[in-house]
């Protein structure tokens, strides 16, 4: 019997049934919940025949509540405003939250991007812990399914359906080169034909857009090293006669560390637009909408300071 009255209940009729409770009065509680004397009385006759129940009486002083009324008045307050907390979206707190947001970007990224973030964070949302993941195979998928929050890419790598995306910071590429390299501060498109080159491969393979636009130039480079991180390649260049041509933003970080010289590549463009990924069914989500805002601020202030 109570599943057959739930099911024929409209919902929409307990607000007028509430407003009816507190005011006592057909008339008045109709005016609170928008509906005109007919439809509040089309209103009152469903609640009496889903009630079973008069549930407003005459009486001497005008009208008073049944005793089903009665008891039903402080009950139905207290469920519609539990029912309106429900259906309200919280308001968001990063102080509140207690998770780990987990970011993956190349060595060069975290190099510019990581420990201004993590102060960031720590100091709004000191229970979020931000984890660092590196660019590696199947990182797609992992994205995708909610295993990495965001991930830091550049806009010509192709993205994964229900992939989202936002442009971060730009960037542009630098001839990386020891300090008293023998080719002088200048670097020519032959260069590259004569100095070996560290190629970093983040993901196993040696497939870059320099090595495209080099052979149209008819330059195949000779190789010295292939290795996983930016940091690595920049180190071995600063011991050898070795070129790596890697992200400005990083080289000019550890360039006084090595004794670098950074020289501008003798490329058609050498312009990077990195952008942060993220799973596009968890838009909604606060906190990595907040750390995404954050994430821009902190690419924001690295590019002033550059």
């Amino acid at each position: 019997m109570l599943e057959k009255h739930l099911r024929a209940v409209d919902l929409n009729l307990l607000p007028v049934l509430e407003a009816l409770l507190r005011h006592r009065n057909a008339t008045r509680a109709g005016a609170e919940v928008g509906l005109s004397q007919p439809a509040m009385s089309r209103a009152l006759g469903r609640l009496r025949h889903v009630l079973d129940d008069p549930l407003l009486v005459r009486a001497p002083g005008g009208q008073m509540l049944s005793p089903r009324a009665e008891a039903l008045r402080q009950p139905l307050a207290a469920l519609l405003t539990e029912i309106r907390t429900l259906l309200s979206e919280p308001a968001f707190d990063p102080a509140a939250e207690n998770r780990t947001l987990r970011l993956a970007m190349t060595d060069a990224q975290a190099t510019v991007l990581l420990a201004p973030l993590v102060k960031r964070v720590a100091a709004v949302a000191p229970g979020v812990v931000v984890q660092w993941l590196p660019i590696s195979p199947g990182l797609s998928d992992r994205m995708v399914s909610g295993e990495v929050d965001l991930t830091l890419v550049l806009d010509t790598t192709p993205l994964p359906r229900g992939a989202a995306s936002e442009p971060l910071m730009t960037d542009s590429l630098a001839v990386v080169v020891r300090a008293g390299h023998p080719s002088g501060g200048v670097w020519p498109i032959a260069h590259y034909a004569t100095y070996p080159s560290v190629i970093v491969s983040l993901l196993g393979d040696r497939a870059s857009d320099l090595d495209a636009e080099l052979a149209a130039s008819g330059i195949e480079r000779p190789v010295a090293a292939i290795v996983p991180t930016f940091r690595a390649a920049a180190e071995i260049v600063a011991v050898t006669d070795s070129v790596t041509t890697i992200s400005r933003a990083f080289a000019e970080r550890v360039a006084a560390a090595l004794d670098l010289q950074l020289i501008k590549p003798p490329l058609a463009d050498a312009h990077m637009q990195i952008v942060t990924v993220w799973a596009q069914y968890r838009s909604g989500d606060p906190l990595l909408a907040w750390f995404r805002a954050t994430l821009r601020a902190v690419a924001d202030d690295a590019a002033r300071a550059g």
